[in-house]
């Protein structure tokens, strides 16, 4: 499908393939995350099975904007455009307001023809046009210092100690690629079960490693030969980001989770990152308390939805209450089927 609207100084486009230059776009524009890199669309698409649309602003010297956006359709979640789903970031890049506002209006032309339900850019700042949207969650980002040492005296005596605790418990942290991919996924998959939420299928994260070889690691922590903790992590310019990372409970009283955060920051400095993603939270919650101890700092969100009323927004977190009874279901049955299922159920859920 290929939809295009010319203006007196605009072209806006929209093509199942990123257009030309959109990489380039990507790269020179301040806000813009890994998130909106075009690898995505066949990884998406080969993973998900689900359509991508690109839509770009051309001015007289080359693209003004652009607006990646993935069309899921599910009985049971809807049929929405998203930017981007399964993530923190994406949404809406653009040099001004008017390309912005041209972009929203291709955007809600698609939306229309497609016969969605809704729009949902997902910004780090408000998109022009007075749309509603929900800033129910906050990223919460460290300002890393020079020397991981500066890092590790900031730390209140508590936090050092859970770290002391875990390395004399014998656990050892790896870091690497594909080569742990394995590993992390039976931690991930157990964990995510355990919090009642469908698991993503392996070739998930495989096809990621294959996509951004320099962006994405993986880092696990072991005792003796046993997987206790893990995460994967991406990059991207200047800050490095943790967008899962999972522990098995039963070794919670252990502090294994605490010696694969210090682990992370530590090498996240050595290896030159100025900052330290750790994922978004709904404020005051436990994610929230256990992410602001290593001195994160909440930033708002803001997901915005074009063309919505701001009393019908949609909520498909897992802490939504018509998800109540599910999570509980979910999360009582045997990991063998919750990993069988999961990928099915969860390649709908932006």
């Amino acid at each position: 499908m290929r939809i295009e609207t010319k203006t007196s100084n605009h072209r806006i486009g929209s093509e199942e393939n990123p257009p030309g230059k959109w990489d380039e776009y990507v790269s020179r524009h301040p806000n813009a995350s890994l998130y909106h890199d075009s690898g995505w669309a066949g990884l998406i698409h080969g993973c998900f099975n689900h359509k991508t649309y690109f839509l770009a602003s051309e001015g007289p010297n080359g693209l003004t904007g652009i607006l990646p956006l993935v069309y899921l359709k599910s009985r049971v979640f809807g049929k929405a455009l998203v930017s981007m789903p399964y993530f923190n970031y994406g949404g809406l890049l653009a040099d001004d307001d008017v390309a912005a506002e041209q972009l929203i209006s291709a955007a809600l032309r698609l939306e229309h023809e497609l016969g969605a339900d809704y729009i949902e850019l997902r910004q780090t700042n408000p998109a022009p046009g007075g749309w509603p949207a929900r800033s129910h969650k906050v990223i919460m980002l460290l300002s890393l210092p020079g020397d991981p040492d500066l890092l590790w005296t900031s730390f209140k005596k508590k936090l050092r100690t859970q770290v002391r605790r875990a390395e004399k418990e014998g656990f050892t942290v790896h870091w690497g690629k594909k080569e742990l991919l394995d590993e992390y996924y039976t931690v991930f998959a157990e964990n995510m079960r355990d919090l009642g939420t469908p698991v993503y299928a392996k070739k998930f994260f495989r096809a990621i490693l294959d996509t951004f070889p320099q962006n994405a690691h993986v880092v696990v922590v072991r005792r003796e030969k046993e997987s206790i903790a893990a995460s994967f992590l991406l990059s991207h310019r200047d800050k490095m980001e943790v967008p899962w990372s999972s522990s098995l409970r039963r070794f919670n009283h252990l502090s294994p989770n605490m010696l694969l955060y210090w682990h992370m920051l530590r090498q996240s400095i050595i290896m030159g990152f100025k900052t330290f993603d750790f994922g978004r939270s709904t404020r005051d919650s436990g994610t929230f308390v256990f992410k602001e101890q290593w001195g994160a700092v909440p930033h708002e969100t803001f997901w915005v939805y074009p063309g919505k009323d701001a009393g019908d927004l949609p909520d498909h977190s897992p802490q939504s209450k018509k998800y109540f009874w599910a999570t509980r279901v979910w999360k009582k049955l045997p990991l063998s089927l919750t990993n069988r299922l999961g990928p099915l159920i969860v390649k709908g859920i932006p």
